[in-house]
């Protein structure tokens, strides 16, 4: 098992639904439940790698290098409360999510440990509109100058980008990757599965708090009941890991925790 660059640092707060930005060191808010912190230092250095077969001092783990056709690679960019991450397959990138304003060095940096660079970019997937997943993506589509970005319909007009974004709705395919609509966190949720290699990016559908699954932050969300039936759907189907906005990945077995987690919701 290979482990990828897990990267962090102080990051900025997002009032989500808004888009209204306020500095701080190390807040937690946004999206994101109020008790979380995710992994990996946050004082600023630039990356840790963690030991062992699950996420530890901001360590992640991956998927296997694969050829063109097969299972992604990945790499998490972590903000310190929030993540993007970097999809790789056959020498072209998918970027989903983009994080806060300010966070394509930190991008840039999970995209050159996958070993490839902004021209590498042909896909820009964003879950949701709000302000801590799509805050940078004017600095992303200028570094990445060839790359089409995407967003679900209900979501794409309320997302301020400097070029048009590419509506995606339940089962359309972007770089072999599985849009799957999750509608409840925003109208227009959506998240990302790589079916080959069995990842789920589930952006804010889904959270993780010490290792166990955790839903949509109600604070956040535009219609919670829309928002279990998302992760309701999500756990029908299957994957191994789960990536997601706010907590750390689970490497293992995670649609079975995801399906067990929905079952009491």
């Amino acid at each position: 098992m290979t482990f990828p660059i897990d990267i962090s640092r102080r990051s900025f707060l997002v009032h989500a639904s808004r888009g209204t930005v306020a500095l701080a060191i190390l807040g937690v808010a946004g999206c994101g439940p109020t008790a979380l912190s995710s992994a990996g230092p946050s004082d600023g250095s630039s990356a840790s790698i963690g030991a062992g077969g699950s996420p530890s001092g901001g360590g992640s783990s991956g998927t296997p290098p694969s050829s063109a056709g097969g299972a992604v690679t990945w790499q998490r960019a972590n903000f310190g409360f929030v993540s993007a991450y970097v999809l790789a397959r056959a020498g072209e990138a998918a970027i989903v999510d983009t994080g806060l304003p300010g966070s394509e060095g930190t991008i840039h940096e999970a995209l050159m440990a996958a070993g490839l660079d902004w021209k590498d970019v042909g896909h820009v997937i964003l879950t949701h509109r709000h302000g801590d997943h799509v805050g940078s993506v004017d600095a992303i589509l200028a570094a990445a100058s060839g790359a089409t970005a995407y967003a679900g319909e209900a979501d794409r007009a309320r997302i301020t980008s400097p070029r048009p974004l590419t509506s995606v709705k339940d089962g359309d395919t972007v770089f072999g990757l599985r849009i799957v609509s999750t509608p409840g966190h925003t109208i227009g949720h959506v998240s990302v599965l790589d079916e080959a290699g069995g990842i789920l990016v589930a952006g804010d559908a889904l959270s993780t708090h010490g290792g166990e699954v955790g839903d949509s932050n109600p604070q956040f969300t535009d219609d919670m009941d829309q928002a279990l039936a998302s992760i309701r759907k999500l756990g029908s189907l299957t994957f191994e890991t789960l990536l997601v906005g706010h907590g750390d990945p689970i490497l293992e077995g995670a649609s079975t925790r995801v399906a067990a987690f929905a079952a009491g919701s």
